[in-house]
């Protein structure tokens, strides 16, 4: 067994991902946080269930489905951002690094739903507090990693950093699935924790120029049975969004 979280109290936030460069809140937290209620979650959650397979994997797996939005936000202000391909820099992700990677968009209706743009103005304001107001440009990826055969990897590039300024992992749900630890780990030494996110929309916050993370395979509790760990992952870059011709590393003003 995975031991649960340490939770963060909400009033505590901020000065938690200060003194540690992560947090997670639970549910309903994140629901407080957002001024949002479980009905928005609700209506979200059924989009995972048509994700389209990923078809980047470059370990030869079959396990991913996802999807991927993009989105700049200026304090209250969400807007939909052309949609364009997802793109790492090798030096964040040594094994889908460097490549543009086309993705089928979120829905027009999800993208245009004022509790998801609550929900974006909301973290982008967990992002204010660690580097200051500015825009942000946020990219959304809802994913669904499957063991229907036997092993599904979440972070198939291992431990990581993402190139941006704060990472949002939101877990959406867990099926007939075991492992999928969460690690953090100071990016300047060996101190970190481990955890397992189990709750739903319960989220896992991190500055990403200070910590690195990873989840674990996930396996099947029982065999034959479809299996699966939802997530969505929200990141916040200030200056842009990461691209070919984009800094491969963000510096601090």
């Amino acid at each position: 067994m995975y031991p649960p979280p340490p939770l963060t109290a909400l009033p505590e936030l901020g000065a938690q991902l200060v003194r540690s460069g992560w947090a997670v809140l639970d549910g309903s937290s994140l629901q407080q946080l957002a001024g949002i209620g479980p009905e928005a979650e609700a209506r979200w959650t059924r989009a995972w269930d048509s994700l389209p397979p990923d078809h980047y994997l470059r370990d030869g797996g079959r396990y991913r489905r996802r999807r991927h939005g993009c989105f700049v936000v200026d304090g209250n202000r969400v807007e939909a951002a052309p949609h364009r391909p997802h793109w790492q820099p090798l030096d964040y992700n040594a094994l889908h690094g460097g490549i543009e990677r086309h993705f089928e968009p979120l829905p027009p209706a999800w993208a245009a739903d004022a509790d998801w743009q609550r929900l974006l103005a909301a973290l982008a304001g967990v992002a204010d507090g660690l580097r200051g107001r500015r825009p942000w440009f946020v990219e959304a990826h809802p994913f669904r990693i499957d063991a229907d055969e036997g092993i599904g990897r979440p972070t198939p590039e291992g431990a990581h950093r993402d190139g941006v300024d704060l990472v949002a992992v939101v877990l959406v749900g867990r099926h007939n699935v075991r492992g999928g630890e969460t690690r953090v780990f100071d990016a300047r030494g060996p101190q970190g924790v481990r955890f397992q996110l189990a709750e739903p929309w319960s989220v896992l916050l991190l500055d990403d120029e200070r910590v690195i993370h990873e989840s674990t395979p996930i396996q099947p509790v029982e065999a034959g049975r479809p299996s699966h760990r939802d997530t969505l992952v929200l990141t916040f870059r200030r200056g842009g969004f990461q691209g070919p011709q984009a800094p491969a590393a963000i510096s601090t003003p």
